[in-house]
C-alpha cells in the first residue's frame, strides 16, 4: 500500500488480519478501521489497492459476494480454495465470519 493516501492504509489496515478460511463484512472492517458507517469506502478503497491485499476476504452482509460476473467467480473460487463454504450463493458465515477485536476510536 506505500504511496497510497493514509486513508486508504487505515481503512484496509483491519484486512491483513483476516486470516484464511475466515471473512468479514465491509461493514465490519469499517468498524475495526475506526470509520463505522463507511462500508462503501471500504469498497472503493480495496479497488484502489489494485490486488496488493486479501481482498476477496471481505463480503457483503451476509455472506454475499457483492462483484458480478468474472470478478465475483473469481472471489468464490479464490475463497473455496482457502477452505470457505458456501449455502448456495451465500457464505456460511456461521464457520466462516471473522470478529475482529474491539474497534479503535477515532478522535
Amino acid at each position: 500500500m506505500k504511496g497510497h493516501p493514509l486513508i486508504l492504509r487505515d481503512l484496509l489496515a483491519p484486512v491483513w488480519r483476516i486470516p484464511r478460511g475466515k471473512v468479514a463484512t465491509y461493514g465490519q472492517v469499517a468498524r475495526a478501521a475506526g470509520f463505522p458507517r463507511n462500508a462503501r469506502q471500504v469498497a472503493w478503497a480495496l479497488r484502489a489497492a489494485h490486488g496488493a491485499i486479501p481482498w476477496q476476504r471481505v463480503v457483503g452482509a451476509g455472506g454475499e459476494i457483492k462483484l458480478g460476473g468474472h470478478p465475483g467467480m473469481e472471489q468464490r473460487l479464490r475463497l473455496q480454495s482457502e477452505g470457505v463454504t458456501f449455502r448456495g450463493r451465500r457464505i456460511n458465515m456461521r464457520l466462516h465470519e471473522f470478529q475482529f477485536a474491539a474497534p479503535k476510536r477515532r478522535r
